[in-house]
């Protein structure tokens, strides 16, 4: 039996457990995917939010400016790449002109530091290529770039480290109260019982909600689909600071970013869709964001397109984040409808949750309780010198697996086998950038699955590009398995 289990393994679920590994409890996460970082927070815009767009007076305002304020020292504690470049809203109408002093005076009673209105004049010195019909500016200094899945996968594995258990391939299915006041939580791989529970489940959470609330208190997270354009490192510095439109009814709009890496980010659109695993791209939705990018930031170098993807906000009609106990299922705490700004927000969701469940159940610190954390060895941050000691002891670091990223066979083993290390191509990727560069993993595909299948034990028919069915070998055309070669 567990104190608590958190069901979701994504950015929120992996905040609220690092959270919760401070303290002496017995502590899960369920995960349906074969990874942390497999759902919502996969795919998104990468970027920490200032904070000015919230309602003033909102939860998702308040954890919005406290979650960026968290950001330095949880991305240097826990060994994430995160830059402070400043973000700009622009304002290409002169009727809207207004509309910038509306966000600056939400931003202000929201908290956010260091807001300034700029001119036609001030917005293009800073970045040449806006558009020429600017006419204004919002500057947010505070505004910032990170690594999505470094995040998720650091506070994941900082809590692991410090004694969360994770259960990968594990589906709830149903989830009952017990006479005891027990929660039974049953799951493909069996039943988990546990004195509390946290429901951080995406854009499920609203199916998981309505398992245990009253009938007048359903809940429906409606997946809103974002189609994103990611450009080569080439063009990577066509602006430096985030730029979004003015925002919408459908949210902020489409933004054109550099990236933590070097890359160029263009994108999301919104559409409102049904299946909660639709994150297939669209022609309609790809030319949709190219045309509202354009709106704003003009010589877009479209042609440098590398890959596109879309992801999935877990969208409530209120517009709100709705965290805390499930009324009439005491015990069972809600963290749903984590849509933008879910990622800025996730370490002070961490540390709401894990206040609430402190307080609720008498928690006491752990004394050992262990802080930081150090990322996979990146050897492109040596010195030539300290690189040619580093291969001289490990040669795998002197292998070269992704030519495109540079990503050496060192660094793919430390990823495989550090702590809720990586069990497919896409679990590599997201902690190395093995197969993220120019050629998308054209190359360095079957030497990754070579090392997984080596390490791991796996048969090659095993190996998944993201687990479940996502295998990449179906089966042998020539060699049977264990017959001659």
């Amino acid at each position: 039996m567990y104190d608590v289990i958190i069901i979701g393994a994504g950015v929120s679920g992996s905040a609220i457990a690092r959270e919760l590994s401070r303290f002496e409890a017995n502590v899960c996460v369920l995960e349906k995917c074969e990874d942390v970082c497999e759902g919502t927070s996969k795919a998104n815009s990468a970027i920490v939010h200032a904070g000015f767009d919230a309602a003033a007076g909102s939860l998702m305002a308040k954890l919005n400016v406290r979650g960026n304020e968290m950001m330095d020292d949880l991305c240097r504690d826990l060994d994430i790449p995160f830059k402070r470049n400043g973000s700009m809203v622009v304002c290409i109408h002169k009727e809207a002109l207004p509309g910038l002093q509306e966000l600056y005076d939400r931003g202000v009673k929201n908290g956010v530091k260091g807001l300034k209105i700029l001119t036609r004049e001030e917005a293009l010195e800073m970045e040449p290529n806006l558009s020429d019909n600017v006419e204004g500016a919002l500057y947010a200094p505070t505004g910032g770039i990170i690594c999505p899945f470094k995040l998720c996968i650091a506070m994941a594995e900082n809590a692991n480290v410090n004694g969360v258990d994770f259960r990968f391939n594990t589906k709830v299915e149903n989830i009952k109260k017990d006479e005891d006041g027990l929660w039974h939580i049953r799951t493909n791989n069996g039943e988990y019982v546990s004195r509390y529970v946290v429901n951080a489940a995406g854009v499920y959470s609203g199916v998981i909600h309505n398992m245990v609330s009253k009938d007048d208190d359903k809940i429906e997270i409606i997946p809103r689909r974002g189609d994103y354009c990611l450009l080569d490192k080439e063009v990577g510095n066509h602006v430096s600071h985030t730029i979004f439109p003015q925002p919408t009814n459908l949210g902020k709009g489409v933004l054109v970013s550099p990236t933590v890496h070097g890359n160029l980010i263009v994108g999301p659109t919104a559409i409102d869709i049904e299946d909660k695993e639709g994150t297939n791209t669209t022609a309609d939705g790809i030319n949709d964001l190219i045309a509202k990018a354009n709106d704003h930031v003009k010589n877009l170098p479209m042609r440098k397109v590398i890959t596109s993807f879309a992801g999935l906000r877990a969208h409530e009609a209120r517009h709100e984040f709705i965290i805390g106990e499930v009324d009439g299922a005491p015990h069972f705490i809600d963290c749903a409808a984590i849509e933008s700004p879910g990622l800025t927000s996730s370490p002070a969701i961490g540390e709401m949750v894990g206040n609430m469940l402190k307080e609720m159940m008498g928690l006491t610190p752990k004394a050992n309780w262990i802080s930081t954390r150090k990322d996979v060895m990146n050897p492109a941050d040596l010195s030539v010198e300290e690189r040619n000691e580093l291969i001289k002891k490990n040669p795998a670091y002197g292998n070269i697996i992704c030519r495109c990223e540079s990503i050496s066979e060192g660094e793919i083993l430390d990823a495989i086998h550090r702590p809720l290390g990586a069990r497919s191509l896409d679990g590599v990727k997201r902690r190395t950038r093995a197969g993220m560069g120019r050629c998308q993993a054209g190359f360095c595909s079957p030497k990754t699955m070579e090392i997984l299948h080596r390490e791991l034990g796996l048969e090659y028919e095993e190996i998944t590009k993201s687990g479940g069915r996502s295998n990449i070998v179906i089966e042998r055309t020539k060699n049977q398995k264990g017959g001659e070669k």
